[in-house]
């Protein structure tokens, strides 16, 4: 007889956050679809798990940035009536000024960080939705929020920077529209966490403070559980998420009030000549 348990499936699984999902959600009862492009690291990962928790472990070594590879895992997500939970979690950061950006790396950046996670996330919703459950988390990060921010000491992360904001904004939208479903979105913003991301780009922060991949996944399940849609691990007054959406509303608000009013928004008078 087949597992009959919840599946959950994670995108770049073979190292960091998203080994520390695999192993949380192992433990806590799910069987796995782990992707990632390094098969030894997901092989690995898997076998012990396997063996450790029980689990039922797919390992797909793919390239999210090749169309192919990513339309191969949408349609495995898709006829997959066990799926509860997705974590869209692959990402590289390819910090640098955009100018000296190659325009192939800034594609696979957005390949990556937006495409995959849109498509991914459109390929499971209408099972989850047909099922009345389910639960989308991506995995954004702190830097969503860093437009106006200096590149020092920040990173030079424009497009980076960029894609991490979209994933707030559509995990924000997205969890409005599912809001009369059993289905939930969620995105995880974290800061600095120790993982392989900072030293594959040649950056040593060795003495620099860090948080776990285990706290970062402790906080999106407790977030899910408060029922947050903006997750940020590190943040202990969470109403400053909220007065970003207050100000956003705002803003919003004040320059449309001449659409509500019938009369059309008006130029700002510092545009007038």
């Amino acid at each position: 007889m087949g597992s009959t348990r919840d599946r959950a499936l994670v995108t770049g699984a073979s190292a960091g956050i998203g080994e520390a999902f695999a192993e949380r959600l192992a433990r806590d009862g799910y069987d796995l679809i782990l992707t990632a492009r390094r098969k030894d690291r997901l092989d690995a990962i898997a076998g012990r798990l396997a063996k450790e928790t029980g689990a039922d472990i797919e390992v797909f070594a793919l390239d999210l940035s090749e169309a192919a590879d990513l339309a191969k895992l949408e349609e495995r997500a898709a006829a997959d009536d066990r799926l509860s939970l997705l974590i869209n979690n692959a990402g590289f950061g390819a910090y640098r000024p955009f100018v000296d950006l190659d325009p192939s790396l800034a594609e696979q950046l957005i390949d990556v960080h937006v495409t995959a996670t849109v498509r991914l996330s459109r390929a499971v919703l209408p099972g989850m939705i047909a099922r009345d459950r389910g639960t989308i988390v991506n995995i954004a990060s702190l830097l969503a929020f860093s437009g106006t921010l200096p590149s020092d000491p920040l990173p030079q992360r424009v497009v980076y920077a960029a894609a991490k904001s979209f994933m707030v904004t559509f995990t924000q939208t997205l969890a409005g529209e599912l809001a009369e479903t059993g289905v939930r979105a969620m995105v995880c913003c974290p800061g600095i966490v120790k993982t392989e991301f900072h030293e594959v780009q040649g950056m040593d922060l060795s003495h620099v403070p860090r948080m776990s991949s285990e706290d970062v996944v402790t906080a999106t399940i407790a977030g899910l559980e408060l029922g947050e849609v903006v997750c940020v691990p590190a943040l202990e007054d969470a109403s400053l998420v909220e007065k970003i959406g207050e100000a956003q509303r705002a803003l919003l608000g004040s320059a449309s009030v001449g659409a509500r009013s019938g009369t059309g928004p008006e130029l700002a008078k510092r545009y007038r000549r």
